[in-house]
């Protein structure tokens, strides 16, 4: 991506790299919407529902895969971590809950607090100016 932010390219395409602030934002805003769509829709428009979460679910997919190649890794880890998200959305109850819950800590300091690969990776152009002894 381009210091300049593709928003749509970023909610709606899983190739290449994202970088935190840009992919934190984009996980709060698709948080925040799902929050509002659920405090909102009741009643008879609750069939919205099978058309807005799908949308959710891969927007969030993109979102992921792009900061999880930004880190290195495959793009395929944003099902696990989806996973956890649906497990303990809206509140945590069980065990296998308490599990998701890790999932989700690992994939906050992994994705948020972790800074993405310097230089090109398999997944694209670095997202970096590197000095020059860095392009050796």
């Amino acid at each position: 991506m381009n210091p300049k932010i593709d928003w749509s390219e970023l909610f709606f395409s899983s190739t290449g790299r994202a970088g935190q602030v840009p992919s934190i934002i984009a996980g709060a805003i698709l948080l925040l919407a799902l929050a509002v769509y659920e405090l909102v829709v009741t009643g008879g428009l609750q069939f919205l529902g099978w058309i807005v979460y799908p949308v959710f679910f891969y927007c969030g997919a993109c979102v992921l895969s792009k900061r999880l190649h930004d880190r290195g890794r495959s793009g395929w880890w944003a099902a696990i971590i989806l996973l956890a998200i649906v497990m303990v959305w809206p509140a945590p109850t069980g065990f296998f809950d308490f599990i998701a819950v890790v999932v989700l800590i690992w994939a906050v300091i992994d994705l948020c607090v972790m800074p993405g690969e310097r230089g090109d990776n398999r997944y694209g152009r670095t997202l970096f100016r590197l000095t020059p002894r860095e392009q050796n």
